[in-house]
């Protein structure tokens, strides 16, 4: 197989980077895909940062039998982690692309009130989330909450309804009297859940997450390394998971392809 045939491929702590995937599939259509989710072991973001990259080492090891041609971490937790190691040893031979909180479009909006960026305890912890918060810390009032429990609602497909729909009020309704500017989703299962955020919020904030500017930089990268498809048709896609069932599986393309 040509080089450039070969499927890129796509981890993530369990479901969550579907979200990338589906951009990644818009913007790259003639490209073969091969996901990996890791949903026996998640949620990452409560774990340590050496779980955290062993795991990730381990879900990149089974993508790199898969014969991939590029690597996307499409977890913001496992990017926390992992990512400078994973460039470490791959970028040599690959584009390895990680992903991070969508903080820049965000402060570019330039409205009034408070910047929420939600995501998991570890990503809001690690250094790499507060060196890019630090960035723009004159230019908008940045306000890091941790969603403990929201990824393994997700995860079981809890992704609309009353306990969703509580979880984010319970989150939410404090700062929507103090006045939101934007909402960063700082984690690839969140867009699962951004109808009901938005829904919450009554339309009215702009509800932001990485997955645009992830692959924008995965075609730049193809392009740099020569290796993007020159795939007329449309590219096959294959999704694997660590919890061997066939629910998890479903739940998988379900998000991918929600209207079939």
């Amino acid at each position: 197989m040509n080089l450039e045939d070969r499927p890129i491929g796509f981890f993530d702590s369990g479901v969550g980077g579907i979200s990338v995937l589906k951009e990644a599939i818009r913007v790259l259509p003639g490209e073969n895909f091969t996901y990996f989710g890791d949903s026996k072991n998640a949620p990452y973001g409560t774990r340590s940062v050496d779980e955290v990259k062993f795991l990730t080492f381990n879900a990149v090891d089974f993508l790199m039998k898969k014969g991939i041609k590029a690597l996307v971490i499409a977890c913001n937790t496992a990017t926390s982690a992992a990512i400078i190691d994973l460039r470490d040893k791959y970028s040599a031979i690959m584009p390895v692309i990680g992903i991070e909180p969508a903080l820049k479009p965000a402060v570019e909006y330039n409205r009034s009130g408070k910047i929420i960026i939600m995501a998991t305890p570890m990503t809001l912890a690690e250094a790499k989330f507060n060196n890019l918060m630090e960035n723009y810390k004159d230019k908008a009032e940045i306000v890091p909450l941790p969603c403990p429990g929201l990824v393994e609602l997700i995860e079981d497909g809890v992704i609309y309804g009353e306990t969703i729909d509580r979880y984010l009020e319970d989150k939410i309704n404090f700062f929507k009297e103090q006045g939101i500017a934007a909402i960063v989703l700082g984690c690839t299962h969140y867009p699962f859940i951004k109808k009901s955020l938005s829904r919450i919020l009554e339309n009215k904030v702009p509800i932001i997450d990485g997955s645009k500017g992830t692959v924008r930089q995965l075609k730049r990268q193809l392009i740099e390394y020569n290796i993007i498809s020159k795939r007329k048709e449309c590219g096959k896609v294959e999704i694997n998971n660590s919890l061997i069932n066939n629910e998890i599986i479903s739940l998988s393309y379900k998000l991918l392809n929600p209207n079939e």
